[in-house]
């Protein structure tokens, strides 16, 4: 039996149907167990509760958006090494996917019904990022990694001190996402101009304030 060639539009039917699972499907199973994994829940009030379930939604929401930028830079990425890269780091951010909704849930609250809307139009930046070049793509991805280790950083310092399974989830996430940085510099991702940073942080600012309560 021979390898079928897929077309375009076995790749586009792919593609959906990862959306679809992404984002409305449940969490994947993760390759690595979370790092909260047998570490005692804090005992938290229920604004620290409410405060952490917010942040780890934030987070969660991240992680469907890096899921979706992935994807649409590897169904518009030239090369295939750079093809290979973005779904390597899109299964790589499942674990995240996995865990922060593990979190939600462990913290009585849900994931935020927006999120087939980020998924959609980070899909979109994502597939013009892979259309425009594989340097500026990988550039792209070494931006929003950047941005997203600061945002941790953030989020780090506003948890409750006494939830340590919410911070260790963090902290593993943000040392994933500055090798992810990493990588694609390495692999030849250019620096993007200013004015497009700037626009991805306005971007970021106006996602994470809505998803913290919606």
């Amino acid at each position: 039996m021979t390898d079928r060639t897929l077309t375009a539009l076995d790749r586009l039917i792919g593609q959906l149907d990862q959306a679809l699972h992404t984002a409305f499907g449940p969490a994947p199973v993760p390759g690595r167990a979370s790092p909260a994994t047998g570490k005692a829940d804090a005992e938290l009030s229920a604004a620290e509760r409410e405060l952490a379930g917010r942040l780890m939604r934030i987070n969660h929401t991240g992680e469907i958006c890096a899921q979706a930028l992935y994807q649409g830079q590897a169904a518009t990425a030239r090369l295939p090494e750079v093809r290979g890269k973005m779904d390597q780091a899109a299964q790589e951010e499942n674990d995240h996917l996995a865990w922060t909704e593990e979190r939600i849930r462990e913290l009585g609250g849900h994931t935020s019904y927006l999120n087939p809307l980020w998924y959609a139009g980070s899909f979109a930046i994502g597939a013009l990022a892979g259309v425009i070049g594989d340097k500026w793509s990988l550039g792209f991805v070494a931006e929003t990694e950047r941005q997203v280790v600061r945002h941790l950083e953030g989020h780090l310092q506003r948890l409750p001190a006494e939830d340590r399974k919410s911070r260790t989830i963090l902290e593993q996430m943000r040392e994933d996402e500055g090798r992810h940085a990493t990588v694609a510099i390495e692999s030849g991702g250019a620096e993007l101009p200013e004015p497009v940073r700037q626009a991805m942080r306005c971007s970021s600012k106006f996602m994470t304030r809505t998803t913290y309560w919606i």
